[in-house]
């Protein structure tokens, strides 16, 4: 591939995840590249998102996704509150078990003085709890609220109000739940130093800075600011195209990926499309915004949320393997002048052949919970401009993340998919019967071809 964004090293993701409060793990917060690392082997990870549709904002779709990229259909449907409307869903996971939402209750066309909340212990089935109306003088509208779940345990939402003076110029406000079951909530405190014509404002700490991403009403742009405190002062440091994300531009939801990097969903209401871009230094540049197969077009407003679960693909390390394609069952990775084919193995192919065609699992180079693949003269299988090949170690960082790939579950029992450890969302999968690295198109086309079953060792 031609551009390599930096990642951090394993090393460093260690030193960092061992200094974290335990509160840091058990309550989901995002406190900087220290708190990623791949599933390790037997568990998967999982993204839930909960949007509102774009043909309808009466109820919610439920979708998973094991790589943030790839979302699934878990229900349609699942969520229908009992009067008004529901939009801009925002869903974290308590620590008494259960799955909690927050919504906007009303069009945009109508006053709305009341966010409303929901719950499912399983995500697919959700039950209307109340409807919550946020205590400010001559409210207008309470818009957009987002979970916020800080390094102390506190559950915040923020909102964003306007009051009847101007209701359409938005300030955001924190409300802190006073109990465990988050249903007595602190006065209203707005953000001090974002400030009015704000909306959408989502925040994500690492460390202990809280950065914010919320956008300008006016510009239609997303902007990015910092404070050391939740309520503030923040400061606006990035205004404009500053991201490259374009304009007309809303909903922004922030999540860390398994390599460390930082992953950006937003609404892209101007053109239609659902969209995403990651960051590898901090929130300083991002990768040009890409859209999300599948719901892009489908989905309106979403958070995410990001778990570790049981049930994901296992695989041995330090064991020989050879690798069946899952929709060629006669065809198996083989290496070929130094790339990766995918050719015809049988019983009857030379020991030359079949030797080419086993490896060595071992765990990744750059992520212990990922993996490596080693062959017979010891080079390790790297992507190299979109292609599968085998080259020498040469001890950098940056072939260590060229050659270790995260297992993702595919697309037939036994099969698994394998995931580029520094292009999140890109697969090595067969095309024209040559091993490639591609971004994933959502189709089920495209899992069967990235999917290939590890058997007994040809030699």
């Amino acid at each position: 591939m031609t551009s390599r964004p930096p990642t951090p090293s394993r090393r460093t993701l260690l030193r960092a995840m061992a200094a974290l409060p335990a509160s840091a793990v058990l309550l989901g917060e995002l406190p900087g590249t220290a708190f990623a690392a791949a599933p390790p082997s037997g568990s998967a990870t999982r993204y839930t998102i909960v949007p509102f549709l774009n043909s309808n904002d009466g109820t919610v779709n439920v979708y998973q996704s094991d790589d943030a990229t790839d979302f699934r259909l878990l229900k349609s449907s699942a969520y229908t509150p009992p009067g008004n409307r529901i939009r801009d869903a925002s869903v974290f996971k308590h620590t008494d078990g259960w799955y909690y939402l927050t919504y906007t209750t009303h069009t945009w066309q109508d006053v709305s003085t009341t966010i409303g909340f929901a719950r499912s212990s399983d995500r697919a089935n959700w039950t209307f709890l109340y409807d919550y109306p946020v205590p400010i003088a001559n409210l207008s509208r309470a818009w957009a609220p987002e979970w916020f779940v800080d390094s102390d345990g506190s559950v915040n939402v923020i909102v964003s109000c306007s009051v009847t003076s101007n209701e359409w110029i938005f300030t955001p406000y924190r409300l802190r739940a006073t109990n465990s079951a988050l249903t007595a909530w602190s006065s209203p405190v707005a953000l001090s130093g974002i400030g009015a014509n704000h909306i959408d404002t989502y925040i994500v700490r690492t460390g202990s800075t809280y950065h914010a991403f919320t956008k300008n009403e006016t510009s239609k742009y997303i902007e990015y600011a910092t404070a050391s405190s939740l309520t503030g002062p923040y400061t606006i440091s990035r205004t404009g195209d500053w991201a490259g994300w374009g304009s007309y531009r809303e909903g922004p939801s922030v999540i860390q990926l398994d390599n460390g990097g930082w992953r950006i969903f937003f609404d892209g209401y101007g053109d239609g499309n659902y969209y995403y871009s990651d960051s590898y230094d901090s929130f300083a540049t991002w990768s040009a915004p890409a859209a999300l197969p599948v719901v892009s077009g489908t989905a309106r407003h979403f958070t995410v949320i990001k778990e570790t679960v049981s049930g994901g693909p296992s695989l041995a390390r330090n064991v020989t393997r050879s690798f069946q394609s899952a929709n060629y069952p006669t065809r198996y990775w083989q290496a070929q002048s130094s790339l990766l084919n995918l050719p015809v193995v049988t019983g009857s192919s030379t020991a030359a052949e079949k030797t080419a065609a086993t490896f060595t699992v071992v765990a990744g180079l750059a992520d212990a919970n990922a993996y490596s693949f080693r062959d017979s003269s010891g080079r390790y299988l790297r992507h190299w401009d979109f292609r599968g090949r085998f080259d020498a170690d040469d001890g950098t960082s940056t072939f260590a993340k060229d050659a270790t790939f995260i297992a993702r579950t595919g697309s037939s029992s036994g099969a698994i998919r394998w995931e580029s450890y520094n292009y999140p969302g890109h697969y090595l999968r067969h095309y024209n019967y040559q091993l490639r690295v591609e971004r994933t198109t959502g189709t089920d086309l495209f899992r069967q071809d990235s999917s290939f079953v590890p058997v007994a060792a040809w030699a």
